[in-house]
Parts: structure tokens; sequence; C-alpha cells
């Protein structure tokens, strides 16, 4: 499969990005990785938000690539295209990213006490390395999409 399997399946659109919003994409992971570091938050909170920060890393990949999720699901899309806009050495992060999603879901919707402390560092801490994976990509393989100051 390929992302332009995914967009002939019409799980993905094209989308045109530019410089300024995969700077407001990484301002919002940046401010999130910062908030889930915060102690006077629940676990389940801190899991939360850092897997949004993980899936505006994920999105800065999918758009400068080309592409945007169609509207259903659109989180479960953005996280499994990493094995293509990132590399197949990110296939298992992938799923690992998907099972945090149900988790983030559940924490979100259902029940509090889903997420541990342990769980969400070890996202932050995930996310945290994603991160500098991301920017890197976008240095040599998008060099006009690179945010000012990284």
């Amino acid at each position: 499969m390929s992302l332009q399997d995914w967009r002939n399946n019409g799980w993905l659109v094209p989308h045109v990005t530019d410089r300024q919003e995969m700077s407001n994409l990484l301002a919002i992971a940046d401010r999130d990785m910062a908030d889930a570091a915060a102690n006077d938050i629940s676990d389940d909170w801190k899991f939360g938000i850092a897997y949004n920060a993980a899936l505006k890393l994920c999105t800065m990949m999918l758009y400068a690539n080309g592409f945007r999720p169609e509207k259903n699901q659109a989180h479960y899309r953005t996280l499994m295209a990493i094995e293509f806009t990132i590399g197949p050495h990110r296939q298992e992060d992938a799923i690992y990213l998907n099972a945090c999603r149900a988790k983030r879901n559940a924490v979100e919707y259902d029940n509090i006490g889903g997420a541990s402390k342990a769980e969400a560092e070890e996202l932050l801490d995930f996310t945290k390395e994603l991160r500098t994976e991301v920017l890197q990509i976008l240095a040599a393989r998008f060099p006009e999409l690179l945010p000012a100051n990284p």
C-alpha cells in the first residue's frame, strides 16, 4: 500500500500546506507537550494531551506529503499513515499510537483512571522523539515547509 492507494480508496484527499500551517501545528504540539509535563493535572489528561501532540506531528507529515485524511476515521488514518510519511520503521509505532488513540477515547469519553502516570510519561517521551524525527524529515525532504523557529 501507499498514500496514493489510500487516496484511491477514498481514505485521503489532496491537501496543499505551507510553512505557516506547519508552524501552527508545531506550536500546538509544543504547547501540548509542555502542558502534558505539568504536575497539577490528572494522568488521564496528561495522556490525552500527549496524544494530541503526537497526532499534530503525524498530521504535519501527512500534510507535507500532500494529503489530509477524509473525515471518517481521520485520527486513525493520520496515525497509521506514518508508515508511509516517515518510513516503514514506524509501522509498530503506528500500532502503538492507534492503541493510544483508543485509550485516549476511553479516558475522555467513558471512564476515569484509565491511563497511568507511566503510560502518560511514555507517550510524552515518544512524542518528543517523534518531534525530532519529524523536523529532521521536513528539513531534508520539505525544507520549504520547515517552521521558522523549530
